[in-house]
């Protein structure tokens, strides 16, 4: 399970999405594992901002050469801001998805919320049992 990476900075959910925590505002994405198992991805289809997230809600989807995936929101909050390079370079979630790859940024509800999601360790655990 060594071959993927899960930074320490971040939270994880079950449905494969990262949150780091940016002070008021946390940035979402999905985790290496899940771009692994897409594969190349093709197409993402990103929410506006303004738009108000319930957590673990579908807030979009992500489209690769191999599925059609949901993309889920790991908390409730409001979307200031979505990663409009991913229209144009949808493939930036594959080279770099703790990086340029991040999907959108939230104004969480309640920010506590964070707390409640996997650490790097729980997540890997997490995806170990899947693999098995």
């Amino acid at each position: 399970m060594d071959e993927y990476n899960f930074p320490e900075d971040c939270q994880y959910t079950e449905e494969d999405e990262w949150v780091r925590d940016e002070g008021r505002r946390v940035r979402v994405g999905i985790t290496d594992y899940a771009q692994c198992q897409l594969g190349d991805v093709v197409f993402v289809e990103l929410p506006e901002v303004g738009t108000t997230l319930s957590r673990g809600a579908s807030f979009g989807t992500i489209e690769s050469v191999k599925a059609v995936s949901d993309l889920f929101a790991p908390l409730a909050g409001v979307i200031v801001e979505v990663n409009e390079k991913l229209v144009e370079a949808p493939e930036k979630i594959n080279e770099s998805c703790y990086g340029e790859g991040w999907i959108l940024v939230v104004e969480p509800e309640d920010p506590s919320d964070v707390t409640s999601l996997m650490g790097a360790a729980a997540y890997r655990e997490h995806v170990d049992g899947r693999d098995h």
